[in-house]
């Protein structure tokens, strides 16, 4: 009986561990012109975990005339055990993915619903 209220507790004491959060940040673009940030929480763990939150991408280039375009969206990240990163950017009218390793970032590019290949940067903390 001693065992069982153990289990009972310590399956109290996992649902209720917070879930983890990550913080994104990095650029986008071919100047980097895109500033990407987003905060996304861990949605299922185990061999490969899960993410999602809002995304902004700011266009930070010299370009902007009315002052800084945003866009508002969702990231959704899986990375695996073996440090292999799978990142969906998701604004309303297009769908970006991108995928590599990661160790301290993630540098490559990212393939968007119209087809655009772009380059991305992104930190993981």
């Amino acid at each position: 009986m001693k065992a069982f209220g153990l289990a009972v507790m310590l399956g109290v004491m996992v649902t209720l561990s917070p879930a983890r959060a990550l913080e994104v940040s990095g650029t986008s673009g071919f100047l980097g012109e895109w500033e990407v940030t987003a905060t996304v929480t861990e949605t299922a763990s185990g061999r490969i975990r899960d993410y999602r939150g809002p995304l902004v991408l700011k266009h930070i280039g010299l370009c902007t005339q009315d002052g800084p375009v945003e866009k508002k969206g969702e990231m959704r990240l899986q990375i695996s055990a073996s440090s292999q990163l799978n990142a969906t950017l998701s604004m309303p009218g297009t769908e970006c993915t991108a995928s590599g390793p990661l160790s301290d970032g993630y540098t490559g590019t990212m393939t968007c619903s119209d087809k655009q290949i772009i380059p991305l940067r992104l930190r993981v903390k």
